[in-house]
């Protein structure tokens, strides 16, 4: 509320004025790291961004019982491998993971059925180590094309017997 104008006013207590403020200049992205063109980069060792795809860690722990691994391999070197498959799934998708990704990315690579001894063999070298090394996680999603990628699960089942076809090899 104001007070009335009898009331004696002190210098600090009467409104101050603002100062203005000028217009921004125009921006424009010329630093070297700003992106030139819309969307997300693609292109060799750019991996598939998505929305959330940390999600798929918490959902791969629900297969932590159901994974049929051969003799030597590391439950964690196979849910790192799996992980780029699922995510490249979802990126594709637009979305973040889901369940369906990560039980695609398991099936194609025989994690949910005890393997064929050629598939095994196949896939160890493969996923060797893959809990520690980037390059080697992409590599594992790298074979899978986006024709096996867009398949149900189901299809992959279905298909697994052939499982080569399914590949980029």
């Amino acid at each position: 509320m104001a007070a009335p104008e009898y009331v004696p006013v002190s210098l600090n207590e009467l409104p101050r004025l603002k100062e203005p403020i000028p217009a921004p200049a125009p921006w424009k992205a010329d630093r070297p790291a700003d992106l030139k063109t819309p969307g997300q980069p693609r292109g060799p060792k750019f991996g598939n961004p998505g929305p959330d795809q940390g999600y798929a860690l918490k959902l791969a722990r629900r297969f932590d019982d159901r994974l049929v691994l051969a003799d030597g391999e590391h439950k964690e070197d196979v849910v790192a491998g799996c992980l780029g498959v699922a995510t490249k799934r979802s990126s594709l998708f637009g979305r973040a993971p889901v369940i369906h990704d990560l039980e695609l990315a398991f099936t194609l690579w025989g994690f949910l059925t005890p393997p064929p001894e050629y598939l095994a063999e196949f896939r160890r070298p493969l996923f060797e180590g893959a809990r520690h090394h980037y390059w080697e996680q992409r590599q594992i999603s790298d074979l899978v094309p986006e024709s096996t990628i867009l398949m149900t699960p189901a299809q992959v089942r279905d298909r697994l017997p052939d499982w080569r076809s399914l590949l980029n090899l």
